[in-house]
């Protein structure tokens, strides 16, 4: 292998890595903050990339952007006020039915919406021949808005759980609902809230990936297999462990396509995720306790 096919396979993993570890930290917000895990969060990467396609044709690229994370974090609040909150002490099969439910009719709902066609956002920068070589190697400039928002997403939420008081409310669930009550945190509202900032960390991820993945209505789901895994290998509700275990899925999935078919690459995802589950159920990098908002 030489150092520019060496350099173009990593650059890719990293990537798709950071797109699964987007997702996974979606994924990690819900359940730290409610023990729920949301199977529907992939759909919410499929809702932000489908409907900011549609804004682009009134509005700017950024202002379609900004828009689509906003309609799918009201989504997201929809969503948890009309299936989630009225629901009293429900069980773990329970739930995984219920938002297993929620993913198929927002699916199906894309599905009437948009129809089957693929569709993608124009490249942020540049376009799809444009190229920055590195090492030889020829990297997309999307490339780098994929890999520079990852960064910018665990920053911004590291600094909103640690210095605003909302986000210290939701780490306080996190750590023991029943003394965040008892302190007069409205529990409800924030689990509302965790599902907004899980929504609109989702859309995002789809915007950024659109140009380079294209978006379709059925797009979220193997987003969601691949983020439900980086969070079960990271340790699930640890945040800080769900980007280094999405860095290292997708570096292992990128550079798996020179010794197996493409076809199987899926596959890769599913066998870690199984051998994970069976030798470390609680993830490469759980900590004692599975709090991962206190990673933070």
């Amino acid at each position: 292998m030489t150092i520019e096919l060496f350099i173009q396979y990593l650059f890719a993993g990293i990537t798709y890595g950071s797109i699964y570890a987007i997702v996974a930290i979606g994924f990690n917000i819900i359940y730290n903050t409610t023990g729920i895990i949301n199977f529907a969060q992939g759909e919410f990467v499929m809702l932000g990339g489908m409907i900011s396609i549609s804004l682009l044709d009134f509005m700017p690229l950024a202002c379609a952007i900004i828009l689509a994370v906003a309609i799918t974090m009201v989504i997201g609040a929809f969503i948890e006020i009309v299936f989630i909150r009225w629901l009293a002490a429900p069980s773990v099969l329970r739930m995984i039915i219920i938002t297993i439910g929620i993913s198929i009719l927002i699916r199906e709902a894309a599905l009437y919406i948009w129809g089957e066609g693929v569709r993608s956002l124009p490249y942020f920068t540049g376009s799809a021949i444009t190229a920055v070589g590195i090492f030889g190697a020829r990297i997309s400039p999307q490339v780098l808005w994929v890999v520079g928002a990852c960064g910018l997403t665990v920053l911004a939420l590291s600094f909103f759980f640690k210095a605003t008081p909302v986000g210290r409310e939701m780490r306080a669930c996190a750590a023991n609902r029943k003394a965040a009550i008892l302190c007069g945190i409205n529990t409800g509202n924030m689990v509302t809230f965790s599902f907004v900032l899980s929504a609109g960390i989702g859309a995002l991820a789809g915007c950024m990936m659109s140009p380079i993945t294209y978006t379709q209505y059925d797009s979220g789901t193997a987003l969601a297999i691949k983020g439900f895994t980086v969070a079960i290998l990271g340790g699930l509700g640890n945040v800080g462990g769900a980007v280094a275990a999405g860095l290292l899925l997708g570096v292992v999935e990128a550079f798996s396509v020179s010794v197996v078919p493409l076809a199987f690459q899926d596959v890769i995802s599913i066998a870690i995720l199984l051998i994970i589950l069976f030798i470390r159920p609680n993830g490469l990098f759980a900590s004692k306790e599975a709090a991962g908002l206190r990673a933070f």
